[in-house]
């Protein structure tokens, strides 16, 4: 099993229907949660999937919309009754954090666990960090202010040759410094290069979550080539003047975008109610990139 996967909580737009939930998204990262918006039903939905909720402690809201941030108030709520304590931190736009302390500060003022605000902007920024991954914004097009999520996996160490490093006498105070690519230098002076020791590290993975946002060539540069990018499929091209409109894409742009960021795979999403076939999405998008992935509750997506 990956230890980077994607788990589909919801991927409707912003009328509930019976096929599909409000968008939200986990990203788990070696047992870390981390949510992306967080729709009515998101708590239900991750309890169904069997996510263990209490390994989340960042939230990450990409804009201020309904159905992007309604199920929050009943996570915390939750989260608290669980009784385990923590805290919580919520990366969201100031008012954001006005709305939600407020509501927080009526229903949730009680409960054992400390709910944090990292205050973000519309911009290219990087709003969270450890020692093993980046999370950065991206600025979108939508009605209101609206950013995407880019999640990075940093440089990894490279893999020791241990026939090697025994053969020439490695010892193990030296081994984490060879991994991170330097030459052994032997008492006598000898250099032994470093690719001599070791081979390549594993890849850094990506995943790019760009929710709400009309069709924007220029975003691409800044997503860069991903390993998967989620992009929202609203519409289908027969209303793409509507989709302009309203701040949306339709399942072709999401194609393009795809294409000209270089991902290596497409995932469908946040779909109008008023389609029945989810099914054209993914066709549409083919169209126009070749790896697609028809997105839906449930989904399990490895990095």
């Amino acid at each position: 099993m990956s230890d980077f996967r994607i788990h589909t909580l919801g991927c409707g737009s912003a009328k509930p229907t019976l096929r599909h939930q409000p968008s939200s998204t986990v990203v788990d990262y070696h047992d870390n949660l981390f949510m992306v918006d967080c729709g009515e039903g998101a708590q239900i939905a991750a309890q169904r999937f069997r996510l263990k909720l209490n390994r989340m402690r960042h939230i990450f809201l990409t804009h201020l919309h309904g159905d992007h941030v309604l199920g929050l108030p009943g996570l915390v709520s939750t989260l608290g009754l669980a009784g385990g304590g923590g805290h919580l931190t919520i990366h969201t736009f100031k008012e954001g954090e006005r709305i939600l302390n407020e509501i927080f500060g009526f229903f949730s003022r009680d409960l054992p666990i400390k709910v944090e605000f990292n205050v973000i902007r519309p911009e290219e920024a990087v709003v969270f960090e450890n020692n093993s991954i980046t999370v950065r914004t991206v600025p979108l097009r939508h009605r209101i202010p609206t950013v995407g999520y880019v999640f990075e996996e940093k440089e990894k160490p490279r893999h020791i040759d241990r026939r090697m490093c025994d053969f020439h006498q490695v010892p193990v105070c030296q081994l984490r410094n060879v991994k991170n690519g330097s030459d052994f230098i032997k008492p006598d002076g000898t250099i032994v290069p470093n690719r001599m020791l070791t081979s390549d590290a594993d890849p850094a993975r990506s995943y790019a979550h760009i929710s709400d946002t009309a069709y924007t060539p220029s975003l691409a540069e800044k997503i860069g080539a991903v390993d998967l990018l989620f992009h929202e499929t609203t519409y289908l091209d027969i209303h793409r003047k509507e989709a302009k409109a309203r701040g949306h894409s339709t399942a072709r742009e999401a194609g393009r975008m795809a294409a000209l960021c270089g991902a290596k795979r497409l995932l469908t999403g946040h779909y109008s109610s008023r389609y029945k076939d989810d099914d054209a999405f993914r066709r549409e998008a083919l169209e126009e990139f070749p790896e697609v992935i028809l997105n839906r509750e449930g989904l399990t997506t490895n990095v």
